[in-house]
């Protein structure tokens, strides 16, 4: 009957708040699949010490969300690393093509340049609106560390944004004065032009 009764929770606690543990894990996986996985090794985890979980799980699950996505940013990281040493000209990401992406992406790739610990804190703090206090419960760390790493999580990607923009406006102004302006870049007279 015991069992019976912690399964019972458990559904009920993941219909009540599984949407938006699951927005929370996408935003610290970079993508839907990724956050996908993530929360699902996160409730696998939940679920091994279910009996074992006094009070709320959902402060469990978030950290072990939180602490999971940062080791997959470790190991993302360290893959990186090994994989300039084996191509040393390789570009770490690539250019998009298309020209204008939705605010929300840009959003999401600068939160993806962040460390994991501000980036971590950027989620619990502004995503999910967790005080400072209950975001350095959920994450392990004091309220001062909280803060300082809001502070520059915030800072980080407008120094990201500015420093993409100052590129592309001087990569602009280097086409214009060699007088290669892509639009003007038409295709030359065909070949058969000539003929006629």
């Amino acid at each position: 009957m015991e069992a019976e009764r912690t399964v019972a929770e458990l559904e009920r606690f993941l219909a009540d708040r599984g949407d938006q543990l699951l927005r929370t894990a996408v935003l610290l996986a970079g993508s839907r699949e990724a956050g996908e996985d993530l929360l699902q090794t996160g409730l696998e985890r939940l679920l091994r010490h279910w009996a074992a979980i006094d009070g709320n799980p959902e402060g469990y699950l978030r950290r072990t969300l939180y602490h999971l996505a940062a080791d997959r940013w470790r190991q993302q990281c360290a893959w990186r690393r090994r994989l300039q040493l084996l191509r040393p000209g390789l570009e770490a990401a690539a250019a998009d093509p298309f020209s204008q992406l939705d605010m929300r992406d840009s959003l999401v790739r600068l939160l993806m340049q962040l460390p994991a610990r501000q980036r971590a804190v950027i989620v619990a703090r502004y995503w999910e609106q967790l005080s400072e206090a209950e975001s350095a419960q959920a994450l392990g760390i004091s309220v001062g560390t909280v803060k300082s790493s809001a502070a520059r999580g915030l800072h980080k990607p407008r120094e990201l944004s500015e420093a993409s923009d100052a590129r592309d406006a001087s990569k602009a102004r280097k086409a214009r004065e060699a007088g290669s302006d892509p639009r003007d870049a038409a295709d030359p007279e065909p070949a058969w032009g000539h003929l006629t």
